[in-house]
């Protein structure tokens, strides 16, 4: 049995997405995005108070990267992972890896514009920084998914796999905070990605959105 403890738009929808591509059962416990999630209950499974937690088979894991590995190792008919000796692993667990570098940018943005409760707790230096930082993120990205190389519609060679949906569902967040405008190659990848349908059954319902905006600019506080 697999149980993911969830809060949408947060880094457990990148696991919500992986298990939809990887078609196996499974059921989400869903929580606010709150102190709740420093209860004792729920540190017992994310000792950080953080999703996602992941249950499974009586054990627990956390941590997004750790777990898109396990899945993708445990669940190989998918093809949502790659093998030691695939030629693609090292370019796979960079990207998978890079996903949190993205997510940490996002995180930063999300607690100034949206944690913060009143406009003097909020820095608009520490705004337009992170956004800048995703900027360069992006940079990355459009270098990758640029460069003429055969098959390149995804972030590997061999084709669509996890380290998509890792850096997909982290650029869906960051969206919110810097656009793709600049990065046509990234803002085509991405397009694709997010029209399969199991992107789609992994956003949240309507009322369910930790967001109020789809884009709160960097130089301005508190909407």
């Amino acid at each position: 049995m697999i149980r993911l403890h969830h809060c949408p738009q947060t880094r457990s929808m990148r696991t919500l997405w992986l298990l939809y591509e990887l078609e196996v059962e499974f059921e989400v416990v869903l929580h606010a995005f709150d102190k709740s999630l420093r209860e004792p209950e729920y540190l017992s499974l994310s000792p950080a108070g953080r999703v996602p937690a992941l249950e499974i088979d009586g054990e627990r894991m956390f941590e997004t990267g750790a777990i898109t590995e396990y899945l993708c190792e445990r669940f190989p008919a998918a093809n949502m992972g790659r093998a030691p000796d695939d030629p693609d692993r090292m370019a796979w667990l960079v990207w998978v890896h890079f996903a949190e570098t993205i997510s940490q940018h996002a995180a930063a943005l999300t607690q100034q514009h949206i944690m913060l409760y009143e406009d003097a707790m909020r820095s608009p230096v520490v705004m337009k920084l992170e956004a800048a930082r995703l900027g360069k993120c992006y940079d990355a990205l459009e270098a990758r998914l640029s460069t003429p190389v055969e098959n390149r519609d995804y972030l590997l060679t061999s084709g669509f796999s996890a380290a998509d949906v890792s850096v997909g569902q982290a650029v869906y967040m960051a969206r919110h905070f810097a656009t793709l405008d600049a990065h046509p190659a990234v803002a085509d990848w991405y397009a694709r990605i997010t029209d399969r349908p199991e992107f789609q059954k992994s956003l949240p319902d309507a009322g369910g959105e930790l967001y109020t905006q789809d884009f709160y600019p960097a130089w301005e506080t508190a909407v």
